[in-house]
């Protein structure tokens, strides 16, 4: 007969046996979600744990900052990225050579990949996670931007070969991270969800949407209203100040109605884009993904396309910038101090 620990160790992410001495049987049944412990499953045997080993394939702007944000909560990573020396500079756990190789023992594995051809070729191409290494108890979490289809072919795959997936973009940038409050968007099974949620509710706050598309549907809902508030600001800045008031004052109401543009005042104040949050060609790629919804929905966006077209002229020469870099639409060249922006359209 099996120990408790050794039952333990076969149990899913978070979950504690349900089975205890006689004398503790009178005991409510703990949340079990206060198991985990500074990324341990802590046992009730003497001394013992067990460690979440968490992979994350992918360690750019967003992957890394997950990774050390996992790392530094104790979980036991693994970590895959195209360019090894963008993995191994993170210094958070034992870098892999392939995919499978980084899911080979891991509980829950985190994916945040640039596009859905990146994210097809990582899961389904030679070496990729859903060719070997799985175990039944693995969880895959798919956090890459794109695009519904993406998602809805790996739950369909993810079938196909018994494993199991939950989709879940983020809303929010590096910062969100380190701090740990990013909106974590979820689809897919509460059951697959209640063992990734140790791990999820170290970077955020969790909101379960539905089926799987859902939440990548929302995730660029989301991002359109990001380009739209971005892009009203840089026409508002640029519009009050011709009108003759002072640029700091126009920034001030902006910020009281949309609170978050206050992050990026460097960049819409002093021309300051770098170091980038989120890049302004990561924007227009998503912003692609949402017209292609929205023209399926035949859903009406035309101040979606106009956010759009001015992205994509600003990527054109900013691309790698922030998105803050919108600005530049409207002038001819970045704000100086106490200088007005000038509109070039």
């Amino acid at each position: 007969m099996r120990s408790q620990c050794s039952l333990l160790r076969s149990l899913p992410i978070g979950c504690a046996p349900t089975t205890r001495p006689p004398s503790q049987r009178h005991r409510p049944a703990r949340d079990p979600r206060r198991v985990l412990v500074r990324g341990r499953i802590v046992s009730d045997c003497a001394g013992g744990d067990a460690m979440t080993k968490v992979a994350i394939l992918g360690t750019g702007r967003m992957g890394g900052a997950i990774a050390r944000r996992l790392a530094a909560s104790g979980f036991d990573l693994a970590v895959w990225d195209r360019t090894t020396e963008r993995a191994q500079a993170l210094n958070a756990g034992r870098v892999a050579p392939t995919p499978a190789d980084a899911i080979r023992e891991a509980d829950v594995v985190i994916s945040s990949l640039t596009n859905a051809a990146a994210v097809r070729d990582v899961y389904l191409g030679q070496h990729g996670a859903f060719q070997l290494g799985a175990g039944m108890n693995t969880l895959f979490v798919e956090m890459s931007t794109a695009g519904p289809e993406s998602i809805e072919e790996l739950s369909r795959e993810a079938r196909t070969r018994g494993l199991r997936i939950l989709e879940a973009p983020v809303i929010g940038s590096v910062p969100a991270v380190e701090s740990g409050t990013l909106a974590v968007l979820v689809a897919g099974s509460q059951q697959d969800l209640a063992q990734a949620r140790p791990v999820l509710e170290r970077l955020g706050e969790i909101h379960f949407v539905g089926g799987f598309g859902s939440a990548a549907r929302l995730k660029l809902v989301a991002n359109t209203m990001l380009a739209l508030t971005s892009a009203a600001a840089a026409e508002l800045l640029a519009a009050g100040t011709a009108a003759g008031l002072d640029r700091e004052q126009v920034f001030w109401a902006l910020v009281r109605f949309v609170p978050a543009l206050k992050a990026r005042e460097a960049g819409f104040m002093r021309g300051q884009h770098e170091p980038t949050m989120f890049a302004v060609h990561d924007l227009v790629k998503d912003l692609g993904l949402a017209l292609e919804v929205y023209e399926r929905a035949n859903a009406a966006v035309p101040l979606m396309r106009e956010a759009q077209a001015l992205f994509v002229e600003t990527a054109s020469e900013s691309g790698d910038l922030d998105i803050s870099a919108i600005v530049n639409a409207y002038s001819s060249g970045a704000p100086q101090d106490g200088e007005p922006l000038r509109k070039a359209r």
